[in-house]
């Protein structure tokens, strides 16, 4: 069944919020700085916190009401640029997207063929230049995978020791324990939304470099093909192997 199309009233009631924010970064310049990066000014440090709740989207669980940990709000930051799309970066809006308020930031089913209309519509001066994006943007989400997994493989270590911990706290709450439960899988789902966004992300670039191929062929098509094939491999390791996450911290079942 279809969903029932917002009456037109309210769709621009739901835009305003965005609007806002827009207009709100046209005022006060630029949302992007020096080397295309957001103005610090805009930035703040809970701003990926919305990626949690996103993640739950769709499911029956709800997120947490604790605070984040340093490794929590980490992971969250260090989501967000493998769950936003390469061709939303450094634009006038990035800052809205930041902020969870664009459309893909709530965890809808990804088009594998966006980015290839994307990097087709760019004005480019000559076609080597979509190679060079296509090669640029696959090398970066080789070059954040470490970073991510290893802090995904910190939390999930302190959330294994959490789940263990129950048992051992005095007078524990049964909201207490349902929101540590909640927190637990919260992590849990955002590990799984970057997995499933990784997927899709890779199989857009696939769809890209062949277009490019068919289009405009060039012997950069070969080094493309080698670094997809490589985050590909990147990829599948990190959905069979941990992250190294150096020394173990103790839970409380394992002290007493």
């Amino acid at each position: 069944m279809r969903p029932t199309p917002l009456p037109p009233k309210w769709g621009f009631l739901c835009r305003l919020p965005i609007c806002a924010f827009a207009l709100a970064v046209l005022l006060t310049g630029c949302a992007n700085g020096d080397f295309n990066e957001i103005r610090p000014s805009l930035v703040k440090d809970d701003i990926h916190d919305w990626i949690g709740p996103a993640a739950l989207a769709g499911s029956t669980k709800l997120p947490s009401s604790f605070e984040l940990t340093d490794d929590e709000r980490t992971l969250r930051d260090l989501a967000y640029p493998l769950i936003e799309p390469p061709y939303n970066r450094h634009q006038w809006y990035s800052v809205a997207g930041e902020y969870g308020l664009l459309a893909y930031a709530r965890h809808g089913t990804i088009d594998a063929t966006a980015y290839w209309t994307h990097l087709e519509e760019s004005e480019v001066r000559s076609p080597l230049a979509r190679y060079a994006r296509l090669t640029d943007d696959v090398r970066n989400d080789i070059t954040r995978l470490p970073q991510f997994f290893e802090t995904a493989a910190r939390v999930a270590d302190i959330d294994a020791k959490r789940r263990k911990s129950l048992a051992y706290v005095s007078e524990l709450t049964p909201g207490e324990r349902e929101d540590a439960l909640r927190r637990v899988s919260e992590n849990a789902a955002i590990v799984a939304l970057v997995r499933r966004n990784l997927i899709a992300r890779t199989a857009g670039y696939r769809y890209a470099l062949e277009r490019l191929v068919i289009a405009t062929p060039a012997a950069q098509a070969a080094e493309v093909d080698r670094e997809i094939h490589h985050l590909q491999a990147r990829i599948a390791y990190y959905r069979t192997h941990s992250a190294p996450i150096g020394a173990r911290e103790q839970s409380l079942a394992s002290v007493r």
